[in-house]
């Protein structure tokens, strides 16, 4: 028996766990150690889907299924298989096709099972492409294979504020178009996002739904972080998280993940 048995933690990746300078704080690393040894059931849930994660399943005691493509997945990278999963309705394709006409600067990637597709690639698409470590196939809209699990569109933040307010307007019922940062506008199916998948998670695992913690920086977190008992979020977080009303610690680089480590030490 451990401290923190039955108790669930779960972390946003990119700004949260993993820093700027691509590493995870090393006092994350050793009070992560400490929680699962403990008892402590730890794990990611990020908007990076398979293929841009899997580098990473190994980099810190994750001993639970991984929330993917911004709650659109979630998978067990301990024998490798999907527990659950949802993807766009079909009628995407033909949605973007009308996007990209009425909004001209627009820019996406579509993740069609372990293989990207990009739609007019911009700097925003490079940078997020070398910072995955991925590869994409420029390819026009109506030839993507389907379905796609999730897009992220890709402009200058006003171009991406214009978009969510236009896919909103005539498509709210289908999808879930949220900002994963300010250059990076996530679409997934209507209900799939981060807080639904980490309570099908907790479910999954049998987990007290008072003994789930999350933390997240960016306006896509803000769904898990509404189901977390205490919601934290690093120094670093996005405006829309500090104006939500999110527990603010330690920036990411700082080791916000072992601050949090250190309260569940002093409320367990």
């Amino acid at each position: 028996m451990g401290k923190f048995d039955g108790v669930l933690l779960v972390s946003d990746f990119d700004d949260t766990l993993y820093g700027e300078d691509m590493q995870i704080a090393p006092a994350n690393l050793t009070a992560l150690d400490y929680f699962t040894r403990e008892g402590g059931i730890f794990t990611v849930a990020t908007g990076r889907a398979h293929p841009t994660f899997a580098p990473h399943a190994r980099c810190a005691p994750i001993n639970a299924p991984v929330v993917l493509s911004n709650g659109s997945a979630l998978y067990d990278f301990r024998d490798n298989s999907m527990v659950y999963e949802t993807v766009l309705p079909l009628r995407v394709q033909d949605d973007l096709i009308q996007v990209a006409r009425d909004i001209p600067e627009i820019g996406f990637e579509a993740y069609h099972n372990d293989e990207i597709y990009v739609y007019q690639p911009n700097d925003v698409t490079a940078s997020h492409l070398r910072r995955a470590g991925a590869t994409a196939q420029e390819v026009p809209i109506d030839r993507m294979p389907l379905p796609w699990s999730k897009v992220i569109l890709q402009q200058r933040n006003e171009i991406l504020l214009e978009t969510q307010r236009y896919m909103l307007q005539r498509w709210a019922d289908h999808y879930e178009v949220i900002f994963s940062n300010a250059v990076l506008l996530e679409l997934t199916r209507k209900g799939s996002n981060k807080g639904g998948m980490v309570s099908y998670l907790a479910n999954y695992l049998g987990i007290d739904s008072k003994k789930i913690y999350c933390v997240g920086d960016n306006q896509n977190d803000i769904p898990m972080l509404a189901i977390s008992a205490i919601p934290f979020a690093p120094s670093n977080c996005a405006q829309a998280v500090k104006d939500w009303g999110a527990r603010i610690l330690c920036s990411c680089e700082e080791g916000c993940v072992a601050q949090i480590v250190d309260i569940l030490d002093g409320i367990y």
